[in-house]
């Protein structure tokens, strides 16, 4: 559980950890979960997840878990905080002070840390070693790929040169970038005050798609993986009602966009459970470079505050 980015981080975690140690997880708003009864077991485990350790409604619903029995893991920035002190266990992100109110590199720590649970939980479980040397071979190669994205950040300056009279973004994904998806769109509206809003590419044509049209930009996270066909059709419906499309994609998948997306961000390939380290990346830019161009102030964003301790 946890708020905001620490919400999205823990959504792709819920994918980590039903993949690699085939746990049944379940994320939820820490707002909604601590006045939820929700049924757990004496062998359920809870994670808090907080930069700061010192969000309220996830602090909250933390002493609710162990008020009922549960176990409790914290995964935060801060070593001296609140959730760091009180939850049973806990992972220190150890990704150093972050200034900026959106947060960003503690997202990816939070992505890391979860991933080597994942592989934790499934090593304790029916993970082959095989599987698990891939696991850690993909993010030790991370720094280098990591790197490269960075090294696109003049096309997506040009990118945000020309849409910034865009009237929002609509942002798509699947799988484990469904919730990069929703970080996508978090970061566009923390930063630009633009309207914003990310969905499962699945649920385009359940509503969302009588937003498309000329003047909304749609942002897909579409990968090489076992879904980029969906999100291809996804993309199609799109093109045919004229919206502008913005693709992220990696290996071969470019060649079947060139005709259809507008913009085409060609990331280095990485097995799926990874991809989101590496995909949030051109968003988070994204956001910031079109911020620059609207002439916000990137670093203290009007209205908000790095750690939400009211509720």
């Amino acid at each position: 559980t946890g708020c905001g980015t620490a919400l999205h981080a823990a959504r792709v975690g819920e994918y980590l950890i039903e993949r690699l140690a085939n746990i049944p997880t379940e994320v939820d708003f820490a707002s909604e979960f601590r006045h939820r009864n929700t049924p757990m077991t004496s062998e359920t485990l809870v994670f808090a997840i907080s930069q700061s350790g010192e969000t309220a409604d996830t602090l909250g619903a933390l002493r609710e878990s162990r008020r009922k029995g549960f176990r409790t893991l914290g995964i935060c920035n801060n070593v001296a905080s609140t959730i760091a002190r009180e939850s049973d266990g806990g992972v220190y992100m150890h990704a150093g002070p972050e200034i900026g109110v959106a947060a960003t590199k503690s997202f990816t720590s939070q992505l890391v840390v979860l991933t080597l649970l994942g592989l934790l939980f499934g090593r304790m479980r029916n993970l082959s070693p095989a599987e698990g040397n891939r696991v850690i071979e993909a993010l030790e190669e991370l720094p280098e790929q990591i790197e490269k994205v960075l090294d696109l950040d003049d096309q997506i300056k040009a990118i945000a040169k020309r849409y910034a009279h865009a009237n929002g973004f609509l942002f798509f994904g699947r799988q484990f970038n469904f919730p990069i998806a929703l970080e996508g769109a978090l970061k566009m509206k923390e930063i630009t005050y633009l309207f914003a809003e990310g969905h499962p590419s699945a649920e385009l044509k359940h509503g969302i798609i009588a937003l498309i049209r000329s003047d909304l930009p749609s942002v897909f996270v579409a990968p090489d993986d076992s879904v980029f066909p969906k999100n291809l059709n996804n993309i199609e419906q799109v093109k045919a009602r004229k919206g502008p499309i913005i693709a992220l994609t990696s290996g071969n998948c470019a060649k079947h966009l060139k005709e259809i997306a507008n913009e085409i961000v060609l990331l280095p390939e990485a097995p799926d459970y990874v991809m989101p380290i590496l995909t949030v990346i051109p968003l988070q830019l994204l956001a910031y470079h079109l911020a620059v161009e609207l002439g916000r102030d990137v670093d203290k964003p009007r209205n908000l505050a790095k750690s939400v301790t009211v509720e």
